[in-house]
This record gives structure tokens, C-alpha cells and sequence, in this order.
């Protein structure tokens, strides 16, 4: 058994003198773990850094067994946001959500396409793909079967004043049916549901607490996982933006 793919790295943990068990991300083999003898090496850890584009090798006697991993660097992302501590969280907290969340040997090509763009333009500022990151998240839970819908009003029909999603159901809800239930609703920015419009911290905040909520109760609960602490810490670094940004007075949400 033998494949050879590019492959973004999701995790890389010592083992034995030197080597290292290697999970990647591919487009046709999904989640895939491997063994790379010196993976923990001077000469190769680098290369094996969570959020690394890779071109990897697999090699495994039967389709079963662990198998051994090489690879070549293609794009050193951890290394380019070293320098960019919201970047890095970002990047730590994808790298964690894909491990965590996808099925081992698993294809889901979707979520690898939408994530190689993230990794590919993180080193412009995190700023400029926490947008398509939260998005990413929203693929992540549809391509597991936990998809949300803002395309009409749950209750309703309505495809306009859409501002909230109800947290059991994970549909749109319209401002004057969510406006009795208070904050028990979850706030949705306008961005998720037309990329074009633009956004900022507070829209960033809202974004990541309603993707975080079924991805916590569904993707990950489902399987007794807890949230990734590193998705944690980058709703943490996004809620302190969120907190430190100028107060403006309050505009109607757009009709979309």
C-alpha cells in the first residue's frame, strides 16, 4: 500500500529515539497518521511543524497498519507566522479542529481545499482570513452532517432581517421572533451568509461562538471530545480584539 498526496500537517508527537508519529490532512486520504523515522530529528522536526504544506509519502505493507511517512516542505506556514501570535493561534487552532473533529482515513476533500487557501495567505495577517476561517468551520460541520442553514427563517420563511440562529436547530431566525428569547439565541454576522460583505472583531467574536457551539456539541460532543484548547485560545485572542475595539453607535443589521 502506497500513496503520495500533498497534505497539510495537522500533528506530530515524539516517539521512541527520534522518530515521530506524523498526522496529516490529504485530499483523497483524509486524516492519516504515519510513522517518520527522525521525524523528531533536528534535520526533519521543522519540516513536521502542525500547519505545514507537505508532499507526503505513505508506505504500509497492509491498508491497516500505521505505516511509515516522508515528506518534502512545500510552504513552511508555522515558520512564516511565528512572528504573528493571532496567526499562529488561528493556525494551531485549524491544525487542532481538523485532528479532533475528522474521522481517521476519512476523505473529505472540501474541508482540505477550503483550508489550503487559510494556510496559504496567513502570512498577509490573520486579519484577513478569520473571515474565511470561520467559514471553514461552517464547511467542516456540513461535510461531517451537521450543516447549519441561514438561507430563510426557521420559523417563519423569511429570507430577509435574518440576525440570529437558534442553537438547538441551527437555522436563521428572523430579529423580531429571537428578540423574546434574549441571549439565549446566537447572534449571526451578517458575513456568513454573503462573503462579501466586510467585517471586524466583534463579527469575528460572534462567528467563532456560533461555529464553536455545534462544533462542541456535535462534531466533537458526538464523540465525547472536548473543544480543542487551541480553538479556545484563538475565541479568546478574538474576543479581547472584539473587547478593545472602539464602541460605535449601533446600526440596523443589513437586509440580506
Amino acid at each position: 500500500m502506497e500513496w503520495t498526496a500533498p497534505a497539510i500537517v495537522l500533528d506530530s508527537r515524539p516517539l521512541g529515539e527520534g522518530g515521530a508519529v506524523v498526522t496529516v490532512l490529504t485530499e483523497a486520504q483524509g486524516r492519516h497518521a504515519g510513522l517518520a523515522r527522525g521525524g523528531a530529528s533536528r534535520a526533519q522536526a521543522a519540516t513536521w511543524l502542525p500547519g505545514n504544506l507537505v508532499e507526503a509519502r505513505w508506505v504500509a505493507r497492509l491498508p491497516d497498519q500505521l505505516g511509515a511517512i516522508s515528506g518534502e516542505l512545500v510552504h513552511p506556514t508555522a515558520a512564516l507566522a511565528m512572528e504573528d501570535p493571532l496567526a499562529l493561534t488561528l493556525l494551531s487552532s485549524a491544525c487542532a479542529v481538523a485532528l479532533e473533529a475528522l474521522p481517521e482515513r476519512e476523505a473529505h476533500p472540501a474541508a482540505f481545499r477550503a483550508l489550503l487557501p487559510i494556510i496559504a495567505h496567513l502570512q498577509t495577517g490573520a486579519a484577513e482570513v478569520i473571515p474565511d476561517y470561520a467559514r471553514w468551520e461552517m464547511l467542516l460541520l456540513a461535510e461531517l452532517g451537521y450543516g447549519l442553514d441561514f438561507s430563510r427563517c426557521a420559523m417563519t420563511g423569511a429570507t430577509t432581517d435574518l440576525t440570529h440562529v437558534s442553537p438547538k436547530s441551527g437555522r436563521a431566525v428572523r430579529s423580531d421572533i429571537a428578540a423574546p428569547y434574549g441571549d439565549r439565541m446566537l447572534p449571526l454576522p451578517p458575513f456568513l451568509r454573503k462573503a462579501t460583505l466586510p467585517s471586524g472583531p466583534r463579527d469575528w467574536s460572534a462567528a467563532l461562538r456560533l461555529t464553536g457551539h455545534f462544533l462542541a456539541r456535535d462534531a466533537l460532543g458526538a464523540h465525547h471530545r472536548p473543544m480543542p484548547a487551541a480553538r479556545q485560545a484563538l475565541a479568546d485572542r478574538v474576543d479581547a480584539l472584539a473587547a478593545a475595539e472602539p464602541q460605535v453607535e449601533a446600526e440596523a443589521p443589513p437586509i440580506l
